[in-house]
């Protein structure tokens, strides 16, 4: 969605600007062009708060009580918010309506939770029904080398059918994807949770809310010290780690549209499309490097070379070199599906809804405010250095580094951590 909103943006206000001097024009051109991006990202700070607060409680509570209701409900659910979303952006470009009831359909949309609930639900239940690590490590990338098959796909694409289609036809079309895949899910898709969803004991609301709030305490309760340190510096390492990655997307496209790049619809479909071969590479980085590298070594290539390629985008000017800077961005979706795969690990089965449920809030929350501090601080350094917002991602990147240090001290060894949830089941029946 902000690939088309921001396209649009800046397509409508990049207009020609008559001038009688050339170098009077190309100056008034970059003012336009720069008063663009910080418009943009200002309406898109507005847009991404609009959906935090419904989007918080939406995703806790539907992937928490997946863990006794099944992975479809949130999955449904997700896929119903977007297919009301994407009708309504339909119905807003067609009639030609204000962009700012955006506000109301990115709020409206997160009560039914948002892409994290979806992708919450879809790594728990990849856990469900493979049960060992190693194969649970190739098809959570297996997962997110999909995603990054169909984002590159819809990058490469969609400044054509934006050029040739319009907004409405566009959104019409996502409407209609959206539509067979929540068809899949409600027909043919199996629930492993649901043959237990019987035993369930019927609670009132509140009820419902408290048990969801204690098996979270519970969660980091359980264990010990060891088992609860590891729970959560690898939490921390992959929230901070997708704070960055996650914020510093839009600002590419906005980076993109203005001087010296000045990239039209189709380039920036081009550098979204090539964006998006991250996900194959750290699918294809994830089962070689699994052969010859610990886990804990691949996450730290994919955070190194995306430190390198932060510093590399801040100092480019070409499209050349913009499109070369891309390749160091290659394994930047490997920490995300290593570390995920590592806290599977560390809890027990019974409570990957509860775990996942707290790394989607995490990245709900996570995902907006680096949207927002990311807009904010590039519409404020834009115009003395555009490149500023990568030098400093370079440095939010040290972070989730030297988490992974710690992790690493206190013992982070491979096919250890089976042991460490084996008392787990009898403290958590225990304290229920």
């Amino acid at each position: 969605m902000s690939l088309f909103y921001f396209i649009c943006i800046g397509v409508v206000l990049c207009l020609p600007v008559r001038a009688s001097d050339p170098l009077e024009l190309k100056l008034q051109t970059v003012v336009k062009c720069r008063e663009v991006q910080k418009k943009a990202s200002l309406f898109s700070l507005q847009v991404e708060i609009s959906g935090l607060i419904p989007g918080l409680v939406s995703t806790f509570m539907l992937l928490s009580s997946s863990d006794n209701h099944g992975r479809k409900l949130p999955m449904v659910l997700s896929s119903l918010g977007s297919l009301g979303t994407n009708l309504w952006l339909c119905a807003m470009s067609y009639f030609d309506l204000p962009l700012q009831l955006l506000v109301a359909s990115t709020f409206i949309g997160a009560l039914f939770g948002n892409y994290t609930t979806f992708w919450g639900a879809c790594f728990a239940y990849i856990v469900d029904q493979e049960k060992e690590y190693k194969h649970r490590i190739i098809r959570i990338a297996v997962l997110d080398f999909m995603l990054g098959v169909v984002t590159g796909l819809t990058g490469l694409s969609s400044g054509y059918f934006i050029r040739e289609l319009g907004f409405a036809w566009s959104y019409f079309i996502i409407a209609v994807v959206v539509l067979v895949n929540l068809a899949y899910i409600l027909f043919f898709l199996s629930d492993p949770i649901k043959e237990s969803s019987s035993q369930i004991v019927t609670m009132s609301c509140s009820e419902s809310l408290k048990d969801l709030f204690y098996r979270t305490y519970m969660l980091f309760k359980n264990g010990s010290c060891k088992r609860r340190s590891l729970l959560c510096l690898l939490i921390f390492t992959l929230v901070v780690y997708f704070f960055v990655v996650f914020g510093i997307t839009p600002v590419f496209t906005l980076y993109e549209l203005g001087p010296p790049l000045c990239w039209n619809e189709v380039y920036i479909g081009y550098g979204s499309a090539l964006g998006s071969l991250s996900f194959l590479s750290s699918f294809l980085g994830i089962w070689l490097f699994s052969y010859c590298l610990k886990d804990i070594h691949i996450a730290y290539v994919g955070i190194f070379t995306t430190m390198v390629g932060m510093m590399l985008t801040a100092f480019t000017r070409t499209t050349l070199m913009m499109f070369l800077v891309r390749i160091s961005f290659f394994f930047t979706i490997m920490p995300l599906s290593i570390l995920r795969s590592m806290l599977s690990k560390v809890v027990h089965s019974t409570e990957q809804g509860v775990l996942f449920a707290c790394i989607a809030f995490l990245e709900t929350l996570g995902g907006v405010t680096s949207t927002s501090a990311y807009n904010g601080i590039y519409s404020a350094t834009v115009a003395w250095y555009p490149g500023f917002v990568f030098l400093l991602s370079a440095g939010l990147l040290v972070l989730p580094a030297v988490s992974l240090c710690m992790v690493k001290c206190i013992g982070w060894e491979e096919g250890s951590y089976t042991l460490l949830i084996h008392d787990e089941p009898s403290e958590h029946t225990s304290d229920s």
